[in-house]
């Protein structure tokens, strides 16, 4: 029972304290499936059905993960030494909601993973189904999720595997994606998603740098065109967040109001984004985002980058040595939520608190 409740609250990184058996079995089964998929890396080099393609992703990722040992100290263990094609699109879909007129995400809770702001599916009609009978009453969105961590909880069955859903990423973004799920198994803050994602992510941005600048010059200028569509689409979303999030915070308008200028909020991010996209040459990648983007949308990815400047400046206090820097990270992690904000607001003071969210 223990392993069946570590797996429903870690593997698809959500679960309600309401959740039935269903949810519990679909989290279950859904992860045991993705874990007999996968084969080790060497398996599929030796198969002569192995598309070169895949091939050569593979042997890729062998050396980014030694890499992510060698050079950014992450952990040394069996994931990421095997890989699975799912037949499908995503790992997992996670369903998030939020309030006509806050950022604020709904929580699940569960007693091993802590409280959530999503709930993940490894059906994507499951994910939906569950999405349509949330409520009116807030914004929800459902979104592919390319991968996802066990903390480390299952490398004595394996480990998290490669999977399909990501392995045709560019050089750079595949490296940061292996980066940023390995720092999961550093640290992690029960019920504190904003701090572990934020964490995760700073990782992947100090040790993605440092991957492309010993890759090969086509590896970086690839790397360079996506960095760059995806740095002015963040630039938008933030503008927009905090469009949003002042207009929520402002009394004195009321509700009805504030829809309207929410709505307008909203309409202005698309003309924006369409105008961005002109200059993509026919990029496609944002667009079922920015269509289904709402007040859940946008919370969500706020969870992303909220505190990585601050986890930034902490490795540069630590003298850019990630074995203090990761043990400066545990440390805040055992301590409470306000002492980690309070910890982490001194090291980028010019950060929103997630609690204004």
């Amino acid at each position: 029972m223990l392993v069946v409740c570590c797996l429903a609250g870690l593997l698809s990184g959500c679960a309600s304290s309401d959740a039935g058996p269903g949810y519990y079995w679909q989290s279950v089964t859904g992860h045991l499936k993705l874990m007999h998929a996968a084969r080790p890396v060497q398996d599929w080099l030796d198969d002569p059905a192995t598309p070169p393609a895949l091939q050569h992703k593979l042997q890729l990722t062998q050396r980014i993960r030694t890499f992510a040992v060698t050079e950014l100290g992450l952990p040394d263990n069996a994931s990421y030494r095997r890989y699975a094609d799912l037949q499908r699109k995503a790992a997992v879909y996670n369903v998030v909601a939020a309030p006509a007129l806050s950022l604020r995400l709904q929580q699940w809770c569960f007693p091993v993973a802590g409280c959530v702001g999503y709930r993940g599916y490894y059906d994507e009609a499951e994910a939906r189904a569950f999405a349509a009978g949330i409520g009116s009453d807030l914004d929800v969105a459902v979104y592919p999720v390319p991968a996802y961590s066990t903390l480390g909880w299952m490398n004595w069955a394996g480990g998290d595997p490669l999977l399909n859903t990501f392995i045709g990423y560019p050089e750079g973004e595949l490296a940061r994606l292996i980066f940023h799920e390995l720092a999961h198994q550093v640290a992690y803050a029960s019920g504190d998603t904003v701090f572990n994602e934020s964490f995760a992510t700073a990782v992947e941005r100090i040790g993605g740098a440092r991957w492309l600048a010993q890759a090969d010059e086509t590896a970086r200028q690839t790397y360079a065109g996506f960095d760059e569509r995806r740095k002015t689409f963040r630039a938008l979303t933030r503008e927009t967040r905090e469009r949003l999030q002042a207009l929520y915070d402002d009394a004195t308008l009321d509700d009805t109001a504030k829809l309207a200028r929410k709505a307008q909020v909203l309409h202005d991010f698309r003309q924006r984004y369409a105008g961005l996209r002109r200059g993509w040459g026919g990029y496609k990648g944002y667009d079922a985002w920015v269509a289904r983007a709402n007040n859940a949308s946008f919370g969500a990815q706020a969870a992303y980058d909220q505190w990585v400047p601050a986890f930034e400046a902490l490795f540069e206090r630590e003298g850019r040595d990630f074995a203090r820097f990761y043990d400066a990270v545990r440390a805040l992690a055992r301590q409470t939520a306000a002492e980690r904000q309070a910890a982490l607001q001194a090291l980028d003071p010019a950060a929103r608190p997630p609690s204004t969210l």
